[in-house]
């Protein structure tokens, strides 16, 4: 099947792109990596009259990593600039272990960690990871620049908060105060595969103890979840083999899946389980080694 018909403009610069978008009214389309949009478009699921293709404009290609974990990812940066990024790993664990398992290599090649954000796929991997993080988007339209949490910016299957005249410029991941750990799992039928279920956990610690948690669940409802019970019942505490097993529990109490063709409800809310208890047993032993 072939798109329809669509109109198509390549600003230079962020001011023209955003008046671009606001006399569309609607009915215009950011195009970035368009690793989701193009395929949206061939089945005319989307049905644009205008593509503003954003790849031309400077500045929005920056990824800046810093040592106390404080991430900026702008716009244009591709899924293997941060699968590449060797200091993720000790900023934070959680986007470098979700980042190999985005898709495949192909898609990682063209893809943006921002326009995964604004498509809101219920089984996206970067939202889960960013939100557990405790991430933003930051929006910038005609009358200046906003940050959205991510858990409040992801509001249902596909949708976002964004307005018709405003563009994504990138993701922020706010700076740790102590030590961050983490990571990411997800169940995938087949290597480059949606997640059938996924869990992303952030970590802060002090010693032993949690000062700050985040844990995120995607392919499991309707959207990004936020097992915020999950995470907070390990605040002030140290990770031991009754508060993961607490965690663990939570977080597949805040699962919201159906049953398909992928797998039973019960047997992704065990998955679940099961991904909060390893993620967090990695932990443990990483906690050990450090304080040795």
């Amino acid at each position: 099947m072939y798109p329809s018909r669509f109109a198509y403009e390549a600003p230079r610069t962020l001011d023209e792109a955003i008046d671009l978008l606001a006399q569309g009214r609607g009915e215009a389309k950011v195009l970035a990596g368009g690793q989701s949009l193009v395929p949206l478009l061939k089945l005319r699921f989307a049905n644009p009259d205008l593509l503003v293709d954003i790849n031309n404009l400077p500045g929005l290609d920056h990824l800046a990593i810093a040592a106390d974990g404080g991430v900026r990812v702008g716009a244009l940066v591709r899924h293997r600039d941060l699968e590449r990024a060797t200091a993720l790993a000790s900023a934070q664990p959680v986007m470098a272990a979700a980042a190999p398992l985005i898709a495949d290599p192909i898609v990682r090649t063209r893809g943006t960690l921002v326009g995964s954000l604004c498509h809101a796929d219920p089984q996206g991997d970067w939202a889960a990871a960013v939100l557990a993080a405790g991430g933003q988007v930051v929006a910038q339209g005609p009358h200046g620049r906003r940050s959205i949490p991510v858990g409040e910016f992801v509001v249902g299957p596909f949708q976002n908060v964004l307005e018709y005249d405003e563009v994504a410029v990138e993701a922020t991941i706010p700076a740790a105060r102590d030590r961050v750990a983490g990571g990411f799992l997800k169940l995938e039928r087949r290597v480059g595969d949606f997640a059938t279920a996924g869990t992303a956990v952030a970590l802060e610690l002090d010693g032993d103890r949690v000062t700050r948690a985040g844990i995120a669940l995607t392919g499991v409802g309707s959207r990004t979840l936020d097992a915020r019970a999950a995470a907070d019942s390990l605040l002030g505490r140290a990770l031991t083999a009754e508060t993961i097993a607490r965690a663990a529990e939570l977080a597949a109490e805040a699962a919201q899946p159906n049953s398909d063709h992928r797998g039973s409800a019960a047997y992704k809310r065990h998955v679940i389980h099961t991904f909060v208890t390893r993620i967090l047993t990695r932990v443990t032993t990483t906690t050990t080694e450090h304080a040795a």
